[in-house]
Formats: structure tokens, sequence, C-alpha cells
């Protein structure tokens, strides 16, 4: 069984996976506008997400979307550990992720075409890792090696980005999920210690 903050981590990591792999579409925007916090700091990002979702639309999402990561030759963000942490895809970071994930018993989902360093595909292993698939230490690792030398930047970049206005609040729920994982985990070592 897992606790409920470890469901509560899973449950971001799967929602940035969802937000970061595709503009959100209808049915999903309806989700994101139902969606409620506390007065916690993360309950006031889901907030700002659902309040965010109210005024998008499909269409806009779209071409947002497009814009921050697709665009024409390239995006105004590359969601990729390799080019944050090499400046080129297809580099050093990625082999070294493909290697954990084999260790893993992870790999590529069928049918995507994106490399296994894209943001989203990260968010979901880290999803994966906590509903089961690692215990604590093996989720702490992946993180480090993964995830926290690059995606704090990357969230904070689509926070200020010029074409976002709905991924704004993206990027603060991630950049956010980002600081309470580092965080977190340093808590854990130092109790172990």
């Amino acid at each position: 069984m897992i606790a409920p903050e470890d469901q509560g981590r899973a449950y971001l990591y799967r929602l940035l996976a969802r937000l970061l792999a595709a503009a959100p579409d209808a049915a999903t925007l309806g989700l994101l506008r139902g969606l409620g916090g506390d007065g916690s700091p993360v309950g006031g990002d889901l907030q700002g997400l659902a309040g965010a979702a109210a005024t998008a639309g499909p269409g806009a999402l779209e071409r947002e979307y497009h814009d921050l990561f697709i665009g024409v030759g390239r995006g105004e963000l590359v969601p990729f550990g390799s080019w944050y942490l090499a400046g080129f895809l297809h580099e050093k970071p990625l082999a070294h992720l493909r290697r954990d994930l084999g260790t893993l018993g992870l790999g590529r989902t069928a049918g995507t075409k994106e490399p296994e360093d894209h943001v989203a595909s990260l968010c979901e292993a880290m999803a994966l890792l906590i509903e089961g698939k690692g215990d604590l230490g093996a989720q702490k690792a992946f993180f480090e090696r993964h995830l926290e030398g690059w995606a704090p930047a990357f969230f904070a970049d689509l926070e200020r980005a010029r074409a976002a206005r709905f991924y704004a609040a993206v990027g603060r729920l991630g950049a956010r999920l980002m600081t309470l994982e580092r965080d977190g985990f340093a808590f854990v070592e130092g109790v172990a210690a």
C-alpha cells in the first residue's frame, strides 16, 4: 500500500507528465478547472493551474504548446535533459538515463517518438518509481541523476517563457515539486545519517 503523501507525489508527477507530453484537450481542461487546493504552497499552485485552465481553450493551448516546445525549427524551450545538461540532444545524459531505466525495468512506451530524457517521460518514470517500481533510495538516486541537475531550471524557464500563459502555472507547479523533492530527499538522508 502506498502512503498518502507518496500518492500525492505520484499524482503531481503524473499531472506534469500529462501536461508536458501534449497540450490538454477539452476533457483534461475540464478536470483541471475542478482542481482544488488547500492553504499549502502546492495547493495554491493547483488553484493557480485551475484558474489558468478556466481561461484557456484547447485551440489556444495547442498553439501555446507548439510555440513553447515545437516551434518552426525549434520551440522557445527544449524540454530534454541532454539539451540542458550538455547543450545538444541525444548526448551522454540520455545514454546514462537509458542505462538506469533498463536497470529499473522501465523503458520507452511503444509509439513514443520523443527520447526518454523528455521532461514528461522523466515525470512519468518518477511516478512509476513512487508507485512501487523503486524504493525511496531508487527514487532519490533517479531524481538526483536525471532531474535535479536540470529540471528546476527548465520549470523556471517555463514559468517565465514569453509564450507561456497557461504553461506559466505548469512551470510554477513543476518548480515547486522539484524543490519539495530535493528538500525531502535531503531531509530523509539527514535523518538516516
